[in-house]
């Protein structure tokens, strides 16, 4: 108890060596926990986009519909795959996809269209939350549709304008119809922000004279199911058909975000390290300059393990201060991330190797966000500390009294 009232005594008697101390730990924790919410959230929008937003987690498509796409190329027995699938513990909804010309104004450009029962289809994806201007589909208008940001672009289209769309039918007619515009997506990936129409289901199967199966069943997993146990379980549910994870379905994108990960860890180590210096620094600064002081306590009598225990309570009570003012000061900092978020400027929409950087770049908060820099910051000050202490502890009085 006495050594514990003499480490808070000299806490409060050089407050500036205090202050410096604890306000290189502030930094330092602070900053970790704001890198650490922005990272989580850049890499959870980008598997977001792909798993929630369109992919889903596996996607179910007759044998050969992968290596050649066609409008002729469906399944069959969607009524009662669905239902398999649900019973399971799945959510799962099909969609039609088809190619074709879009056409407004005096621009036309080829047109990924697509399909979607709204509600089904609301049940896998969040899609509809990613309508920049306008609003999602509606099955109660019929002749609206929803294409990506490029593609309106390209087209010069806004909300309320015409589009018209052609193709040919399942019956080797000609499919032309006139579209409204009723909402334009925001950057999603390079496929669908370029060429994707979304139409409802009726107006799909109205357009292609298309009245039954499916080009593809996008499947969601529990959440408490690892992915290649769900992907196992589909498949037995699903014999004859073609069943994939979004991993496999898009390889280039799982190798890019596990690259980003790696990435991002790098990084992450390498600001801890200039963080670990900051701490270092302020630490060996804060021992050192009472070398003497030390040496006056030793020749009074105290003995080596108190001094040890002295400096590492010091610490000890130096760090819970840091702890409480960084997480204090860096909760409104997140708060403002996660609402609003940075951004990106020019960065938004641009594509790497078919994901797409978020407009807006936000972060995300889960107990990881502050325990990660927390621990982190503790073994900081304890590997810091270490080296200071002991020198402090082993040197002799009459050492310690010529120390400069």
């Amino acid at each position: 108890m006495r050594i514990l009232k003499m480490a808070w005594r000299n806490i409060g008697r050089n407050r500036r060596r205090t202050a410096v101390t604890v306000g290189a730990m502030v930094f330092g924790l602070y900053g970790m926990v704001i890198w650490f919410g922005l990272l989580q959230g850049m890499l959870n929008d980008m598997e977001e986009t792909i798993v929630e937003v369109d992919l889903g987690d596996l996607q179910i498509h007759a044998p050969t519909y992968l290596d050649d796409p066609s409008l002729y190329t469906v399944i069959d027995g969607i009524d009662t795959l669905i239902p398999d699938l649900e019973a399971a513990g799945f959510r799962a909804s099909a969609r039609l996809v088809g190619a074709g010309l879009a056409a407004a104004h005096d621009s036309a450009a080829g047109a990924s269209l697509r399909g979607v029962n709204v509600q089904d289809d609301a049940r896998v994806s969040i899609i509809a939350t990613r309508v920049e201007e306008g609003a999602w589909l509606d099955e109660a208008d019929p002749k609206g549709a929803v294409v990506g940001r490029r593609m309106a672009r390209s087209l010069n289209v806004a909300i309320g304008d015409e589009l018209i769309v052609l193709s040919q039918t399942t019956d080797g007619g000609i499919a032309n119809d006139l579209y409204i515009v009723r909402g334009i997506l925001g950057s999603i990936n390079d496929g669908v922000d370029r060429g994707a129409v979304y139409l409802t289901e009726a107006a799909f199967r109205e357009l292609f004279v298309m009245p039954s199966g499916a080009h593809e069943v996008v499947v969601r997993k529990p959440d408490d199911v690892e992915l290649d146990a769900a992907l196992a379980t589909a498949q037995g549910l699903a014999p004859g058909l073609d069943t994939q994870s979004w991993r496999s379905l898009m390889p280039t994108i799982a190798t890019y975000l596990d690259s980003a990960r790696q990435m991002m860890g790098i990084i992450s180590a390498v600001f801890y390290i200039v963080i670990a210096i900051l701490v270092l620094n302020a630490m060996l600064m804060a021992v050192f300059e009472r070398i003497r002081e030390f040496g006056v306590l030793k020749a009074l009598g105290v003995e080596p393990r108190q001094v040890l225990s002295l400096i590492f309570l010091e610490s000890a009570l130096q760090t819970g201060l840091a702890l409480a003012i960084g997480l204090v000061l860096s909760i409104p900092t997140l708060w403002y991330l996660v609402e609003f978020g940075i951004d990106t400027g020019a960065l938004g929409g641009v594509s790497v190797m078919g994901a797409s950087f978020a407009t807006v770049w936000q972060a995300a908060v889960t107990p990881a966000t502050f325990a990660t820099p927390a621990m982190t910051l503790i073994l900081l000050v304890l590997v810091a500390v270490v080296y200071p202490a002991l020198k402090a502890a082993r040197i002799s009085p009459v050492e310690a009294m010529r120390y400069q």
